[in-house]
């Protein structure tokens, strides 16, 4: 059911051929008990692997709401990560509505009841007791394998209770994770890894950019504009600042993609700025 990485024109242009989603599942985000933490790793993974995170969406635990967003994921043509909710507690919905999403019945996973049954040896084995299979909270921790029909399981290097993926008929993959950063972070790193490592660039990468002073993004679109039309391997960026620490009002303006392509275009766009009589200040190269 994962999808096989495939080359794309966007990969030669430097340019992600991913674009990369992230839902993040709980009241507990919404409400301020709990901070996110895994918006942050999962932009920090995605870099080290020179890709970019698309969009993410928060969604308490609303079965209707989550089935609307995982509705979306699936037919979409992304890679997407979904964190929470894929326990057995009456508050854990995701595993239902993925399948409601999908039109799918859920059914107990063959290869996650074995890991289940093995995570509830281990807890027997450490508590000093005897396994009993059909004692009600091992009957109930089988609920934790009961995924969409036709999905695969995401192997959890913490405890052994698996996550899942589902492929939905618009080419949506998404990846189902608990909500704990213990568990949930390895197990996105494993399937970036083992999935779309074809996609990384981390040599095949640039970014340039400058500091332009006393300048109104309204005044620069059409240079911005001109630089795109001119280098399509590129992206023009434009973050404006109007309290930055160091710098104050100003406006970073720069390319990103191939590092040939970014050279010639940061040359281009430097020599606009300067036609504009544009005061400039630090560079900056990532």
């Amino acid at each position: 059911m994962n999808p096989k990485p495939s080359d794309s024109p966007l990969r030669e242009a430097g340019e992600s051929p991913l674009s990369v989603g992230l839902i993040i599942i709980g009241d507990e985000i919404l409400s301020g008990k709990r901070a996110d933490k895994h918006l942050p790793h999962v932009i920090e993974s995605l870099n080290a692997r020179g890709l970019q995170l698309a969009y993410a969406d928060y969604v308490g635990d609303s079965p209707q709401r989550i089935v609307a967003v995982l509705r979306r994921a699936f037919a979409s043509a992304d890679l997407v990560f979904s964190c929470g909710g894929i326990g057995a507690t009456p508050d854990d919905h995701t595993r239902q509505c993925a399948a409601l999403a999908l039109g799918r019945p859920l059914e107990l996973h063959p290869q996650a009841r074995e890991l289940l049954l093995e995570r509830m040896r281990d807890l027997a084995r450490e508590e000093g007791r005897t396994f009993d299979p059909e004692r009600a909270d091992n009957v109930n921790r089988l609920n934790m394998g009961m995924f969409p029909q036709g999905c695969d399981i995401i192997p959890n290097p913490y405890n052994k209770v698996p996550g899942f993926s589902c492929q939905g008929a618009g080419g949506g993959t998404v990846y189902f994770v608990p909500g704990f950063p213990v568990m949930a972070w390895p197990m996105i790193d494993w399937v970036l890894d083992t999935h779309y490592a074809a996609h990384f660039r981390r040599a095949a990468y640039a970014e340039k950019s400058v500091i332009v002073f006393g300048a109104m993004e309204a005044a620069l679109t059409p240079l911005m504009e001109s630089i795109e039309q001119a280098y399509p391997m590129v992206k023009v960026f434009s973050l404006p600042s109007v309290d930055h620490p160091q710098h104050g009002r100003h406006i970073e303006l720069g390319v990103k993609g191939a590092p040939l392509d970014v050279s010639a275009a940061y040359q281009a766009l430097q020599a606009g700025l300067r036609a504009k009589g544009a005061q400039l200040g630090p560079e900056l190269v990532r």
